[in-house]
């Protein structure tokens, strides 16, 4: 599937808690020392290149390498699993990168790799997903908590209004090592939770971010509970594995079905469509992280976190983002 630009309402805004640091890194300089030519290598470790999401977040950070032919950019793929992206980062560790950009599969597991690239004196910017330690440089991500709470303040309202809302609902976890998984959560009971009307379902039940494990997860879910009123997905992708499940089963009009990501092609699409009734934007950090990096190359001030901007996607306005991303509505 074609998968163009991101939501173009995304926006990037500098946290204002972070305090401003500099990092006086030797920088690494490779190739043969000719201005703007293989000036330095930036190392990215990408934890799968599966998920859609993953896919336009590569496709995001190699857009914005192709516009400077001084830096080398290295994309390795940990495919799924910590210890192949524990691997590919020492691999880059010994191409001594003179950055490493790091999205983890895991915060604890791959917090060891981080903190040996950062003893080796290499810039660690930490994309998506954090790592259990503050040595990095820049973590550059959305605010999941925030996401997860403008889902529940929509899952409120659509079923019944504060303090009014009633209704059985199942949520569906992304991987439950990875801290962007609880903030979502946590953002989405934060709005959720107040309403003594609402039931939850299910405890924890991880589809690990995927489509199909997600409809497998929704399938048990409809022959156990007679009466489902939304579904919450971490992410699209799960949401629509639920609605697909739904659908088989002749119950997907009785339910709301709710995601995380808004891909044009898929989250905003399904919503056009009438198959999600909302999704709530995660734009990528792959270009930002990049031109953050270069930053960092050029000896400029960067922040200790930059938190990237989101917005709420439903039928009101999905046609016309769909078109301001050229697409037909």
């Amino acid at each position: 599937m074609n998968r163009r630009n991101f939501v173009t309402v995304s926006a990037v805004t500098l946290a204002g808690a972070g305090a401003i640091i500099y990092l006086p890194w030797k920088f690494r300089h490779h190739g043969n020392g000719q201005s703007g030519q293989n000036k330095w290598t930036f190392g990215f470790s990408q934890v799968t290149t599966l998920e859609p999401w993953r896919v336009q977040f590569n496709k995001d950070m190699k857009a914005e390498a192709a516009k400077h032919p001084e830096v080398t950019l290295i994309v390795t793929d940990g495919e799924d699993r910590t210890e192949k992206q524990v691997a590919d980062v020492e691999n880059l560790i010994r191409q001594e990168v003179s950055v490493l950009l790091i999205s983890p599969k895991e915060s604890a597991g791959l917090t060891g790799v981080v903190d040996k690239a950062v003893d080796a004196g290499i810039p660690v910017i930490v994309l998506d997903r954090a790592v259990n330690t503050s040595r990095y440089t820049e973590f550059v991500g959305g605010d999941n908590v925030l996401i997860g709470k403008t889902a529940g303040d929509f899952a409120v309202t659509a079923l019944g209004g504060a303090g009014k809302a009633k209704g059985n609902v199942v949520e569906i976890w992304g991987g439950l090592g990875a801290q962007p998984a609880h903030d979502r959560h946590d953002g989405f009971h934060s709005a959720t939770d107040k309403e003594s009307g609402l039931v939850y379902l299910l405890n924890q039940q991880s589809a690990d971010w995927k489509q199909s494990q997600a409809y497998d997860i929704m399938a048990t879910a409809l022959r156990n509970h007679p009466k489902i009123d939304l579904v919450f997905g971490h992410n699209d992708p799960m949401a629509y594995g639920a609605y697909l499940a739904a659908k088989d089963a002749n119950r997907h009009k009785e339910m709301l079905f709710l995601g995380i990501d808004a891909l044009p092609e898929e989250g905003i699409r399904w919503v056009a469509n009438g198959e999600l009734a909302a999704t709530v934007s995660y734009p990528t950090p792959g270009a930002e992280g990049f031109r953050q990096a270069l930053r960092l190359m050029h000896g400029e001030h960067i922040d200790k976190k930059i938190t990237l901007g989101t917005t709420l996607v439903t039928k009101a306005n999905a046609a016309e983002l769909l078109k301001a991303n050229g697409l037909a509505a």
